[in-house]
């Protein structure tokens, strides 16, 4: 039920979805589903307004919309849900019943760990498992039979999907770390960027994504009625439409706590954090904070903790506390606390 997309919904940009930056090789990855079950392709084309003569042509594009047409129209017709990945079909709702199972769980890691579960159950040909090490979550795909010439549709559209669900299931954005995939660059791997956020890198031992483990302790914001309206509606599921990044604000604290040299502007977080600065601002405030807030909080932590607990010079503590130079950390410590940081230290108590 899930369609790979490449761009934003109308509904979350404000913007149209007509731009052409999906690679016509994933359409000729769905020809190969028809090919396969001897099926023909030209009414799927005609409803997405493929014209065929962007088919000879290995540089040319296509837009989401576009894309989820054709795919939409495939999977019906073929009823296969996989799009011929696998060494047998995904009848249509296949992926419903995934997410249908996943959808009671009390949190995102309960959820991904039932759907990697439970697509092995219908789709033996890879498995896919959830794993966690230190801060960050990974979701592996391991190949359990040669895929064929539909082995790089198959590997991003599962991963893909999988991600979508996830975002969906939690109603947040959730950046990638990282992307991996275990073959060559192809002649359209800029579109990678667009489809997973974060760098991508090829020709890795296996196919997996990386993202923040702190997602997986969050719960759920769908029901069942949702479940069936997003079933009914939503085709396709993307990452994109979520302007809300629900671990936003605890992300910006770790970043300011950990690079307070990197830190001192809102281009630098923004990179930092794999956004851009006006989308940073934005997401913050929806989400009730601001950037300046966020770094007087970690700033003003880290300068009582320095100053109580070590002797280190002011301008030391300064600079370890993120300011550019003493004379700026002095004048925001008296705004914090009345007193500057050297009458602190003095009278001060120490930290329990």
């Amino acid at each position: 039920m899930f369609t790979l997309s490449s761009s934003p919904s109308n509904q979350a940009s404000g913007k149209s979805a007509s731009a052409a930056v999906t690679p016509i090789a994933f359409v000729h990855a769905i020809l190969m589903a028809y090919q396969r079950y001897g099926r023909n392709p030209d009414e799927a084309l005609r409803q997405a307004q493929i014209a065929p003569e962007l088919l000879d042509q290995p540089q040319s594009r296509i837009t989401a919309l576009q894309f989820e047409a054709i795919s939409g129209a495939a999977m019906r017709e073929l009823d296969d849900e996989a799009l011929g990945w696998f060494s047998r079909r995904l009848p249509w709702g296949s992926y419903g019943m995934l997410a249908r199972a996943s959808i009671s769980a009390p949190n995102l890691g309960v959820a991904l760990q039932r759907w990697c579960r439970h697509h092995g159950l219908i789709a033996d040909d890879i498995t896919l498992r959830l794993s966690v090490t230190g801060e960050l979550a990974t979701v592996t795909l391991t190949e359990q039979r040669d895929l064929g010439a539909l082995r790089e549709f198959c590997l991003v559209s599962v991963l893909r999907n999988l991600l979508g669900v996830a975002c969906w299931l939690i109603d947040s954005r959730i950046p990638l770390h990282n992307a991996q995939f275990p073959y060559a660059a192809p002649a359209h791997a800029a579109v990678y960027g667009v489809l997973f956020s974060g760098p991508t890198t090829f020709e890795a031992m296996s196919a997996h994504i990386c993202f923040d483990a702190r997602y997986l302790a969050l719960p759920l914001r769908r029901d069942e009625a949702a479940l069936q309206h997003m079933l009914q509606h939503a085709l396709p599921l993307t990452v994109l439409q979520y302007r809300r990044d629900r671990l936003l604000v605890q992300r910006v604290r770790q970043a300011l706590t950990a690079h307070p040299s990197q830190t001192h502007n809102a281009d630098d977080l923004a990179a930092l954090l794999n956004m851009s600065p006006r989308t940073l601002h934005r997401q913050l405030k929806d989400e009730g904070a601001s950037l300046q807030a966020l770094k007087d909080e970690v700033r003003k932590s880290r300068a009582l903790e320095l100053l109580l607990r070590t002797d280190r010079p002011i301008k030391q503590v300064a600079q370890a506390a993120g300011f550019m130079n003493e004379k700026s950390f002095i004048r925001a410590f008296r705004n914090w606390t009345g007193e500057s940081p050297a009458e602190f230290r003095r009278l001060g108590t120490p930290l329990s």
